[in-house]
């Protein structure tokens, strides 16, 4: 299984702590720089000819800010230059501040068959703090208007004096709006941020906070009827997401457009982060690549571990033993020992215990060679 996933560096305004390559005053752009991304993703597409895709995901950036020309012409290209598989699982990230019925319309008819709706909080007052652009009432007319449709809505925790009563009025819009998944991630203040002052100023939750945060939302998340099937991400049956399952098991993605990531035939490698210097590149004939570097020996295993155990179902010990010829429990005995009390080990399996699993990092690292 292999993935595309395509960069759209416009947006209506940036969030306070947006750390993606993102240019709000660069939206007179676009014409120019999807001429040079329909040019890559054939050059792309020619390079990688053999290979079947099976997921296309556009994100941002807010996909959804950008003309509906522009979209459709990325899934046309898509489709007629790469392998995509006809039954390919489709998405579009959206800001309901910038969706419309007609911009719907013709992301359906181009092929799009799955929607990511950034929500992150049913307060009003949050989401300015935030400097989001929409309200709760656009997040439930785009709702609506998706009624029936495959959609994941984002849900962020750990934010200015969040309650778990904060989280559970979010959560309950998601659920009453009919999302069939959620992306719940706790908020990371990054440095060169707005919020990352904030947080210097300590006015956001400590991490003792956020993880009571999370664990709320995981049980009443459940009890919603969507199961967590990696740290961040909860889907109802049938509806987990095939784009970020292949991250997870480090599948093979192509990342086309500012900024994005690829892993190809055991190489990753990521495309500059700056539309002017990207667009010189294309138009010379260069794909605009930088920070090229083959993955080999342990760092293969060090990937698939850190990956596997990030999710629900953790490590298959049949798949560990056909990639590296060695069983995961016997070669890491000392670490399970170790971790004992934090991990499960069953016959077929090894993976982080639930109710540790928001901390896997700490975990993980003594996994790691």
């Amino acid at each position: 299984m292999a993935g595309i996933y395509v960069h759209v560096p416009f947006c209506k305004s940036k969030c306070t702590y947006c750390d993606f390559a993102s240019y709000p005053s660069e939206a007179g752009k676009a014409e120019l720089y999807f001429a040079c991304l329909y040019k890559e993703m054939k050059a792309r597409a020619n390079q990688y000819k053999n290979h079947k895709f099976d997921t296309l995901y556009i994100g941002g950036g807010t996909p959804s800010f950008v003309d509906e020309k522009y979209i459709v012409g990325v899934v046309k290209q898509a489709k007629e230059k790469f392998n995509l598989a006809p039954d390919a699982e489709i998405t579009i990230e959206m800001n309901p501040g910038t969706v419309t019925e007609k911009k719907l319309d013709a992301y359906r008819n181009a092929g799009i068959n799955r929607f990511s709706v950034g929500l992150q909080s049913a307060d009003d007052k949050m989401l300015l703090k935030l400097n989001r652009i929409h309200t709760l009432s656009d997040y439930l007319e785009t709702a609506t208007m998706l009624k029936g449709e495959n959609f994941n809505a984002d849900a962020l925790i750990g934010l200015f004096d969040q309650t778990t009563d904060d989280l559970k009025k979010t959560l309950d819009v998601i659920s009453e709006s009919g999302a069939t998944h959620v992306s719940m991630y706790a908020l990371k203040a990054e440095d060169g941020t707005p919020i990352y002052t904030n947080y210097l100023n300590g006015e956001l939750p400590d991490d003792d906070t956020v993880a009571e945060l999370y664990a709320f939302g995981v049980d009443y998340l459940a009890s919603l009827g969507f199961n967590r099937y990696e740290v961040s991400n909860f889907a109802k049956p049938g509806y987990r997401s095939k784009h970020n399952e292949n991250y997870w098991k480090r599948g093979e993605y192509i990342g086309l457009g500012v900024a994005a990531s690829s892993h190809m035939e055991n190489r990753r490698f990521n495309n500059i982060p700056y539309i002017d210097d990207y667009v010189k590149c294309i138009i010379s004939g260069y794909f605009a690549e930088e920070n090229s570097e083959v993955i080999e020996g342990d760092e293969i295993k060090n990937e698939f571990i850190m990956l596997a155990l990030r999710t629900e179902d953790g490590i298959d010990r049949k798949e560990y033993k056909k990639l590296f010829g060695t069983d995961f429990a016997t070669e890491f005995a000392n670490e399970l020992s170790k971790n004992a009390a934090v991990t499960d080990v069953s016959r077929s399996r090894v993976k982080i215990r639930p109710e540790y699993l928001f901390v896997q990092n700490s975990i993980i690292v003594d996994f790691l060679k």
